[in-house]
């Protein structure tokens, strides 16, 4: 009970006071006299909160979607988005079933509908007949038809007015024409009408962020050590890998959430530093964070399911780590292996046999890289990024030149080109990208070159320039064929 006009009121109801034809609002005094040796107690709503809250967290065993509905005016039932979650425990009868018979368990009396909408969901499971329905698809319309106006959860002043003019159920308002509604009661009335139908979304706020990427088990009988609970999450984080390695991205915050038999609820949320996939790393943080609990894992009932929810992941840059070559130790800024594999290929062919390439300071592109002994000091980082345009993975030799060049405008890119004896039409060309001599070379009077990254009509892509620039008395400039794409 909690105060109200008139009086302390009812404000909730257990099921033998629904059997008894007591009603949430009536007053205390008129309870009494309708029910001999009614018990009440003081309404705690920052209890009900701290219940209800708990409750969100246990429903995420069955969704990573929970919203506590009507939270404006008091909430007291959740909404669970099931959408893609129903298969994962055999449908959504049983869903249901597993849902209503551990809520009775917990003492609880839930009424519970699945339905298209949240709006009619939310009205079966208030107004409906059973405690537990499921309405089929593209049937809401029927199923709402006969339920009273509250089950369109609209204000009380709102369902005042329209009991006045005679309607008492939803049905009867599915027949009146739409302007006068809107005229009469603004589009609040129209919207929940066309929410509980489908004609129009209701997106759920739910009082947990959304995971990212999610994993869950339940187990056939609860475990109860911090040995068991590390290698459950071991196995989640193992089966969220595969998504994450196919979306180049790495977890940044993890939530591991705890079911124990009772109802409650163990969340640990764990972030890293920088993205990583690296499970036995993510392991061992959630290791330590069981250490660090207050008392220890409290497991004395044991834990019956597990999930993991990412709720941040961010991109990861991929990188050659390792050569797969046994024995090699990482050097800075190298694959692991390579120094050995070098050592071991120079004792076979001799040495200054092998080579390997060096960054240069030029911009000109045969003399960006110097081949060098692998022995000589160590190479500029093989991971750094050049400031420079695109550039193809095979540099010929030196640039060859091509022939019977046509072009849309002097200054344009090639619309066909004569290569090693074949004739290319280009279909799609992207540049220029201009690079100029290094006037501070002694003798260097070569012309200027514009890039271009070109693909002909059968898909072959080339890297080709034009030395030079088209000018009126002068020879006209050459097309050389430099480099080509896989």
């Amino acid at each position: 009970m909690a105060p109200g006009t008139g009086g302390a009121r009812l404000v909730a109801l257990n099921d033998a006071a629904w059997r008894s034809g007591l009603a949430v609002g009536d007053l205390l005094s008129n309870a009494r006299s309708k029910v001999l040796g009614l018990q009440s107690r003081e309404a705690d709503p920052a209890a009900d909160d701290a219940a209800l809250h708990r409750l969100t967290l246990w429903c995420l065993r069955y969704t990573p979607v929970v919203a506590p509905w009507d939270a404006a005016n008091g909430a007291d039932g959740l909404f669970l988005d099931i959408t893609g979650c129903a298969h994962l425990f055999g449908g959504e009868e049983k869903l249901l079933a597993d849902l209503a018979t551990r809520l009775r368990h917990f003492g609880l009396c839930p009424r519970l509908a699945i339905a298209d909408t949240a709006g009619a969901a939310w009205a079966i499971a208030r107004h409906g007949d059973v405690d537990n329905a499921i309405v089929p698809p593209g049937v809401q319309q029927d199923a709402l038809r006969d339920l009273p106006l509250a089950a369109l959860r609209l204000s009380a002043s709102a369902q005042e007015i329209l009991c006045r003019l005679g309607f008492r159920r939803i049905g009867e308002l599915m027949r009146q024409p739409r302007a006068p509604l809107v005229a009469r009661f603004g589009a609040s009335l129209l919207e929940r009408l066309d929410q509980a139908l489908g004609r129009e979304p209701e997106p759920l706020s739910p009082q947990e962020p959304p995971p990212c990427y999610r994993a869950q088990a339940a187990f056939v009988e609860p475990i109860t050590t911090q040995a068991h609970v590390v290698e459950a999450a071991t196995r989640l984080l193992c089966e969220l890998t595969p998504a994450l390695m196919r979306a180049a991205a790495g977890v940044r915050v993890l939530r591991l959430l705890l079911f124990r038999p009772d109802g409650e609820v163990l969340p640990l949320q764990i972030g890293l530093a920088a993205p990583s996939r690296n499970i036995p790393h993510i392991a061992r943080l959630i290791a330590m964070k069981l250490d660090r609990l207050p008392a220890g894992l409290q497991a004395e009932f044991g834990f019956e399911a597990a999930a993991l929810h990412v709720l941040a992941a961010e991109p990861i840059r991929e990188r050659q780590a390792a050569l797969g070559i046994d024995g090699g130790e990482a050097d800075s800024g190298e694959p692991a292996g390579l120094a050995p594999l070098i050592d071991r290929l120079e004792q076979r062919l001799g040495a200054g046999a092998v080579r390997r390439l060096h960054a240069r300071q030029s911009h000109i592109p045969e003399r960006a890289v110097a081949a060098r002994p692998a022995a000589d000091e160590p190479a500029s980082d093989w991971r750094i990024e050049t400031p420079f345009g695109i550039r193809p993975p095979l540099l010929l030799p030196r640039p060859e030149e091509a022939a019977d060049i046509m072009a849309m405008v002097p200054e344009g890119p090639p619309r066909r080109f004569r290569w090693r004896g074949a004739l290319h039409d280009v279909a799609h060309a992207e540049g220029p990208e201009r690079i100029a001599p290094e006037w501070w070379h002694p003798g260097q009077d070569a012309p200027e070159r514009d890039y271009y990254v070109v693909e002909d009509t059968g898909g072959r892509r080339f890297w080709l320039y034009r030395a030079g620039r088209y000018r009126p008395g002068h020879a006209v400039p050459r097309w050389f064929v430099h480099g080509l794409f896989p």
